[in-house]
């Protein structure tokens, strides 16, 4: 493997975005081979000993990107002392994953996990804009002045206003209406707290896309992992249209 610079591999190790990671350099904190590293440092991960605060980083990891479409039911925070069943008991692959696009239990669809820290610190922070849409179920008919609240923000309870939301009617089932929402944000329980405060009772939300990354086929607790092209278009944050996905596994019962 050939040099990169050291923040780049501490992000890939887990240790958080590169900007943390420079400042962990910054601070001294950071050896290479013993020496103290410096910004625009380089190193390689397989052939030299890093460490952290005198603690030797583990080497890198084969990369490991996988897609979930988490059931009801299922955490998607995962912890030691947590006995339900979380979405990193769906995966039997070992090693730490990141959690990127968490879903409260009560949701539904893709999550995608991977021990990449730097695309995970990609996809999940603001700044980089990545859409997540998601088809929801809503209770009754929305008119037009409901749907233009979500298209221009609603102001939640602590006073926070969302961002604008691309929102349209998919198809009406009785007096159930699916709604097609795209959101460039993920603040907790927001679709949920959308809906309660515009009078649009919400009964289900499914996940269908990350950025370009598509749920496809996927049955709720299967999973796959993604293919080199859709992690590339995950990395640039461009639109891909995806081909047939692999055959989905099941998780561990």
């Amino acid at each position: 493997m050939a040099e990169e610079r050291v923040q780049k591999i501490l992000a890939r190790a887990g240790y958080g975005s590169r900007r943390s990671n420079e400042e962990l350099i910054l601070a001294g904190r950071v050896k290479i081979n013993g020496k103290v590293a410096v910004l625009g440092s380089k190193a390689d991960p397989q052939r030299d000993t890093i460490t952290v605060d005198n603690q030797v980083i583990p080497k890198l990891a084969q990369a490991v990107y996988v897609a979930v479409n988490k059931p009801q039911g299922v955490l998607s925070e995962v912890s030691d002392q947590e006995p339900r069943q979380t979405v990193r008991d769906l995966i039997p692959l070992p090693g730490h994953l990141f959690i990127v696009g968490r879903l409260d239990m009560e949701s539904e669809g893709l999550i995608l996990l991977t021990n990449d820290g730097e695309l995970a610190n990609q996809l999940t922070h603001p700044r980089y804009g990545h859409e997540k849409e998601y088809r929801v179920l809503v209770g009754t008919r929305p008119d037009e002045r409901q749907l233009e609240a979500w298209r221009h923000g609603v102001v939640l309870e602590d006073g926070y206003r969302t961002a604008p939301a691309q929102v349209r009617i998919e198809s009406v089932s009785g007096k159930n209406v699916w709604l097609r929402v795209i959101l460039r944000e993920g603040r907790k329980r927001q679709i949920r707290e959308m809906g309660r405060l515009t009078g649009l009772p919400v009964l289900r939300i499914q996940r269908i896309r990350i950025g370009s990354l598509l749920l496809g086929d996927l049955k709720p607790g299967q999973w796959r992992e993604l293919r080199p092209d859709e992690v590339r278009a995950l990395k640039v944050n461009k639109p891909y249209k995806a081909a047939r996905p692999p055959r989905p596994q099941s998780g561990p019962r």
